[in-house]
């Protein structure tokens, strides 16, 4: 839950036991409308999203490398610049050099490297790490909401609800990195989902279904819990400008990895009519996650879910799978691991050695050279 001061209410504390997705800090857009709180009173802020068609608007990997190029002979022809930074430098070669080991000081602990910027990386306004400054929206205020609506009212920008912190059950309202990752895919190989009918697991805040929306022809965009799925069918209904007639249909549903059936009864919000559930057995060809595995037990329900919906298609299926590989420090292991990344890659292997006459799973990887649509950090963990 987020602790917004009277005080200073241009910065957001957090306690400590939320979980933060810095997506939101990188600042794709302007500035973030706290729009409402939700039914367990944590704040919702709005945010936009630009869909960058023309690529050329991001810096290319040779821009990157030219510019770590130029920030190294800066420090090697004696430019002014603190010892700290010096220092940040340093680790930042070792990190590349030795691996997850650089992490770690003198003394074992997680030592986070923080890379130097000059004065001219501060005006770049777009790719700018800087402080989030929610604008709280008071009675009698409506104007800047639609002064932000008419601004943001166009073909190019997705518009999003969302928390900047949650409890760890909470984490699917925020939106992370590898939603953005997959959204880039799905934008990218457009012409290879038109018309496709998609399955989401996890959907969360339904920013990767809505992205598929665009172009495919039926999206199921699924996870559990009301609060979380009227989130979801609310984004849903901001962007209809993306889903306009002839387009894609997102449909928002619950679906829980921990019981083996759908939910179907007529009363409960979000269930299923028996037709979805053929049409889904009838049509799906592509099924996707992206950043679900984070708790080995909840990998194990996602994998047993897959498991279960594919052997029940008419049609073979491609699932899309994206993550953040997450470096921890344990202390059972006294080292920086990725344990639910470990996880998820044994538990994929098990699925692709599965001895199964009517089934059979084939992985492989996708290089991460496609083009970047929205602004964030594409990190080498993704």
């Amino acid at each position: 839950m987020v602790d917004v001061t009277q005080k200073e209410m241009d910065n957001c504390t957090f306690k400590s036991d939320t979980v933060l997705s810095d997506v939101h800090l990188h600042c794709p857009n302007k500035r973030h409308l706290m729009v409402r709180l939700n039914a367990v009173g944590q704040p919702v802020f709005l945010s936009h999203f630009k869909i960058l068609w023309n690529t050329e608007d991001l810096p290319s990997e040779k821009h990157v490398r030219e510019a770590a190029t130029e920030r190294e002979h800066q420090y090697r022809s004696g430019d002014k610049l603190c010892d700290q930074d010096r220092n940040n430098l340093k680790k930042e070669r070792e990190l590349n050099s030795e691996g997850v080991e650089a992490l770690l000081d003198d003394d074992g602990d997680l030592d986070v490297v923080r890379r130097p910027r000059r004065a001219s990386d501060l005006e770049a306004e777009d790719l700018l790490r800087d402080k989030v400054y929610p604008v709280i929206l008071m009675k009698g205020k409506d104007d800047a909401f639609e002064d932000e609506e008419q601004e943001c009212a166009c073909s190019d920008v997705v518009k999003i609800e969302h928390t900047m912190a949650t409890p760890l059950e909470d984490v699917g309202k925020q939106v992370w990195r590898a939603a953005f990752l997959l959204a880039d895919y799905i934008l990218f190989k457009r012409d290879m989902f038109r018309c496709c009918s998609v399955l989401e697991l996890g959907g969360g805040t339904g920013i990767t279904s809505i992205i598929m929306g665009t172009v495919a022809k039926t999206v199921y965009c699924t996870d559990v819990g009301e609060d979380l799925l009227a989130m979801c069918e609310q984004n849903v209904a901001l962007n209809k400008h993306l889903l306009e007639p002839g387009r894609g249909e997102v449909k928002v549903k619950e679906l829980d990895w921990l019981k083996d059936e759908f939910c179907t009864d007529p009363e409960a919000p979000y269930s299923w009519s028996e037709e979805e559930i053929d049409d889904l057995h009838e049509h799906c060809t592509v099924v996707m996650a992206a950043d679900v595995f984070y708790d080995d037990d909840l990998t194990n329900a996602v994998f047993r879910t897959l498991y279960r919906i594919t052997r029940n298609l008419k049609h073979s299926c491609t699932v899309y799978l994206a993550l953040e590989k997450r470096l921890n420090f344990t202390l059972r292991h006294m080292d920086v691991t990725c344990e639910a990344y470990s996880h998820f890659r044994n538990t994929l292997n098990d699925l692709e050695n599965l001895q199964d006459r009517k089934m059979k799973y084939t992985v492989e990887p996708i290089k991460l050279d496609f083009c970047q649509f929205l602004v964030y950090e594409r990190i080498e963990q993704l």
